[in-house]
C-alpha cells in the first residue's frame, strides 16, 4: 500500500521534472533567438524603423488608412479561409542558424482543412546575396489525420520528398472538401 503511494509521488515528480526541462529549453531557445542580432544590427533596424515611421507621419499613411488596410487584409484572409477551408491554429518559429548571408529557421504549423487536422514541420533555408534572396524548404514532415487512406499517405510521402508546400495545400484543400462530402453522404445513409 505504501509503495503504491510512493510510486504515485515518484511519477508526479518525474512528470514535473520533464515539464521543467521543457520550459527551460523553451526559455533558452527564446534567449538564443534574441542574441542572434548584434548591437549594430539592432541599432540599424531601429533607425530604419524610425525613418519609415517619420515618412508615414509626413502623409504617406494615416492611422485611418492603416486601419482600412488592416480591415481589407482581414477580409481577404477571411475569404481565403472560406474558399480553401484551411485554418491555421498554431505556428512556431525558431531560428536554428543565422550568419551574414544564410538563415535557417525551423517552422511548425498546425491547423485544419475542413474536418481534417494537419501538422507540418520544416526548415526554411534563406540564402541572401547582393541582388536577391532565395529560400528552400528542407526536412519537411507532414502529418494528416485522414484515416487509413493509402492514396493520401502516398501523396504526403511524395510531397515530403519534393518539399512543395503550394501543391500540398492545393491538394489538401480539394481532398478535404471531397472527404467532407463523402462523410456527409455516408452519414445520410446510416
Amino acid at each position: 500500500m505504501d509503495n503504491s503511494i510512493f510510486q504515485v509521488y515518484e511519477d508526479e515528480i518525474q512528470s514535473l521534472e520533464e515539464e521543467i526541462k521543457l520550459l527551460t529549453e523553451k526559455y533558452e531557445d527564446s534567449q538564443q533567438e534574441s542574441t542572434f542580432f548584434s548591437d549594430e544590427e539592432i541599432l540599424m533596424s531601429i533607425k530604419s524603423f524610425q525613418r519609415e515611421f517619420q515618412g508615414e507621419s509626413k502623409g504617406h499613411q494615416s492611422p485611418s488608412g492603416l486601419i482600412a488596410q488592416l480591415e481589407s487584409l482581414e477580409a481577404d484572409l477571411s475569404f481565403l479561409m472560406k474558399f480553401t477551408g484551411i485554418r491555421f491554429t498554431s505556428h512556431f518559429k525558431k531560428t536554428v542558424e543565422k550568419t551574414r548571408n544564410r538563415t535557417v529557421r525551423k517552422h511548425r504549423l498546425s491547423g485544419n482543412c475542413y474536418s481534417l487536422s494537419f501538422q507540418l514541420e520544416f526548415q526554411l533555408l534563406e540564402m541572401q546575396n547582393k541582388e536577391n534572396v532565395s529560400a528552400a524548404i528542407t526536412d519537411l514532415s507532414i502529418t494528416v489525420e485522414s484515416g487509413e487512406d493509402p492514396g493520401m499517405s502516398k501523396f504526403v510521402s511524395s510531397t515530403e520528398e519534393h518539399g512543395n508546400l503550394l501543391t500540398f495545400f492545393r491538394s489538401l484543400s480539394s481532398y478535404a472538401e471531397w472527404y467532407e462530402h463523402r462523410r456527409y453522404t455516408f452519414l445520410h445513409f446510416k
